[in-house]
């Protein structure tokens, strides 16, 4: 399955350690959504869209309330590169 530049590029960062954080308003819909690097650092060009179109494909998944990581399945369809880092 083909997946596009972004949502590659959200994967790679994931698999290096990455996490996806949610925020909720008080109806329990998702109000925000943040990409950390495993360093810490805030990275820009995750919106909503982009984490649902990654929720659907099942390469990210949450267990207990604890931010989002990537899946066996995300890791399948990240594409090998030489350095990931």
């Amino acid at each position: 399955m083909d997946i596009s530049r972004t949502e590659q590029r959200i994967l790679h960062l994931m698999a290096q350690g990455g996490r996806i954080e949610i925020i909720r308003d008080d109806d329990r819909k998702i109000e925000n959504v943040s990409c950390f690097t495993r360093d810490g650092w805030l990275y820009p060009g995750v919106d909503l869209d982009l984490f649902r179109r990654l929720k659907r494909l099942k390469a990210i998944k949450s267990s207990g309330g604890q931010p989002y990581r990537i899946t066996e399945r995300g890791l399948k369809l990240v594409r090998s590169q030489l350095d990931n880092r």
